[in-house]
């Protein structure tokens, strides 16, 4: 077995260190001796869509955002058909954002985005900071228990997702998407919906940083099982064992999720 991991945009888009996912899953194939090659692609680049298995997009500045729409935009079609196909996508913040209907600014102005996704996001008054909790949502769970082995969840990781979030940015989704959890500590999308990012067949939207892959180690599964299973339906994915990875995930949830917590808090 063999991926393919294309990492769009790297030196535009990497903030918070969003590489380290890139770097986790491919660190994950590796420890299950499956062969990975990171594409690192940038503005004016070729890419090809239908050699990817796994794509990658990071969070960057609004100005970034903006150059990057502009070359995205000449190849949606091909990346909407891509995602309609089943190829597997991470995307964080900034990345999330792109794939939606427009990002309205505090002056009124909409920038367009791709259009790929019915969501639009709308620039807030505040910056929406700190740690973030997610109840999993049973969607996700679902993809879990198709896609990855129960039994690396012994120690309970899959109902929640941790991170840090940092955005002005409030997106609210449409009608027919679903989100990935309820958060439980922090803002998440909007702050008001108490939703988190967004799944769309084979794609994932967060404004989670952190980097999300290292404290979320099902999470990088669900992308490796889905991924590898799109090349080979048949294919099992190893069980790690995760004793660091798992404790760093309970560690967060230790800390700020007290008795006295509640969403919308830092």
């Amino acid at each position: 077995m063999k991926l393919t991991i294309f990492h769009l945009y790297p030196d535009l888009l990497d903030l918070y260190g969003d590489r380290g996912n890139v770097l986790a899953l491919a660190a994950r194939c590796r420890w299950r001796g499956i062969d990975v090659e990171i594409r690192r692609i940038s503005l004016r680049e070729e890419m090809d869509f239908s050699e990817a298995d796994i794509l990658f997009l990071g969070g960057g500045s609004d100005r970034e955002q903006s150059l990057l729409v502009q070359d995205l935009s000449t190849r949606s079609s091909e990346l909407k058909a891509a995602i309609d196909d089943g190829l597997v996508m991470l995307t964080i913040c900034g990345g999330y954002q792109l794939l939606g209907q427009y990002y309205q600014t505090r002056d009124g102005e909409k920038i367009p985005g791709l259009g790929i996704l019915d969501f639009y996001t709308i620039a807030g008054n505040k910056r929406l900071i700190g740690n973030v909790i997610v109840e999993t949502s049973p969607e996700l769970l679902g993809s879990m228990s198709e896609n990855i082995s129960q039994q690396s969840d012994e120690v309970g990781v899959h109902n929640t997702m941790v991170g840090f979030e940092n955005h002005s940015g409030k997106t609210y989704l449409g009608p027919e998407l679903n989100s990935l959890g309820r958060v439980l500590r922090g803002y998440g999308n909007n702050g008001e919906d108490l939703q988190e990012g967004v799944r769309y067949k084979n794609v994932f939207g967060t404004y989670l940083h952190g980097p999300l892959l290292p404290k979320n180690p099902h999470i990088a599964d669900l992308l490796l099982g889905l991924a590898t299973r799109r090349k080979d339906p048949a294919y099992q994915l190893q069980i790690l064992k995760d004793s660091l990875e798992k404790a760093a995930h309970h560690a967060v949830i230790e800390r700020f999720l007290t008795a006295g917590s509640i969403a919308g808090s830092k």
